[in-house]
């Protein structure tokens, strides 16, 4: 049989949906020319290897500037990033963030975090009634603002040429990381970035997704069991294709991946993150 070939980059809006999904059956846009953004944001990859080349001047501050630009809820702005350059200080967050060398070889990583204690100081200082941050909803709101503004960073780097990685692993030992980063009351990690040049070597490709179809709901939420059954099991079929095309062959079916994730119950370390928040003085009534 012959060996499949990755296809070549697409010059058109259809074209980057389909080499998206994957599945052949994408959406059929005219060929309109692709504005710069929409092409950053289709074409991500996440990457695992980077070159030791460090970051032009100024880098920094622009991509803390777009993740600032973010969305934010009420305009309270409840997220805080930590910025880690030196190698030593890299490698201890590493060691527990799922010990994994890209956040080493990277030269910037990133760590958002949701940040109460602004806001607690806010209140101490204007002796405000009540106790709205005891409320999750607080919480909730610094997850999503972290996560909105991480995003912005991820899009601005890559549209910088930059390769980013999210790592969710920062999660895996929080009670570490509060300790390396001294992080004070009212804050955790959220999510990871590395951000630097990709290694060309590596040859990171782009993932597919589930069908835009199963994700994407009308007006209300389509709980037909059958139409999901048969959307996860061709996108089974979907990233095995990719798998084999990438010589990664042995990967479990992405439904089984899903089921069994973390089937054992420990998550890495990530089930004692109740306590943590609670320790951390994260209201969750």
């Amino acid at each position: 049989m012959d060996t499949p070939t990755p296809p070549a980059t697409p010059k058109d809006l259809s074209g980057l949906i389909e080499r998206r999904y994957q599945d052949g059956q994408s959406l059929h846009i005219s060929n309109q020319s692709v504005p710069q953004t929409i092409s950053t944001i289709l074409e991500h990859r996440s990457i695992r290897a980077f070159l030791p080349t460090p970051l032009p001047p100024g880098t920094l501050e622009t991509l803390i500037a777009a993740g600032q630009s973010a969305s934010t809820f009420s305009m309270l702005q409840t997220w805080s990033v930590v910025a880690i350059h030196d190698p030593q200080h890299k490698d201890a967050v590493a060691r527990v963030s799922g010990n994994q060398d890209f956040i080493r070889q990277a030269p910037l990583f990133l760590i958002f975090c949701a940040d109460l204690h602004r806001h607690a100081n806010v209140i101490d200082k204007y002796r405000t009634a009540g106790k709205p941050l005891e409320k999750i909803d607080m919480l909730i709101a610094g997850v999503v603002d972290a996560s909105i503004a991480a995003e912005n960073v991820a899009i601005a780097a890559e549209s910088l040429g930059l390769g980013i990685c999210m790592v969710g692993g920062v999660r895996n030992n929080a009670e570490s990381l509060v300790e390396l980063l001294h992080l004070p009351e009212k804050t955790f990690g959220i999510v990871g970035l590395a951000v630097g040049y990709a290694d060309p070597t590596a040859h990171e490709d782009i993932k597919p997704r589930l069908p835009m179809r199963e994700i994407l709901h009308y007006e209300t939420w389509d709980s037909n069991q059958q139409r999901q059954d048969e959307n996860v099991a061709m996108f089974d079929d979907v990233l095995s294709k990719h798998y084999a095309l990438h010589s990664m062959l042995g990967r479990k079916p992405w439904s089984r991946f899903a089921a069994e994730w973390n089937a054992d119950g420990r998550m890495d370390g990530r089930d004692r993150m109740r306590g943590l928040l609670e320790r951390q003085g994260f209201g969750l009534n």
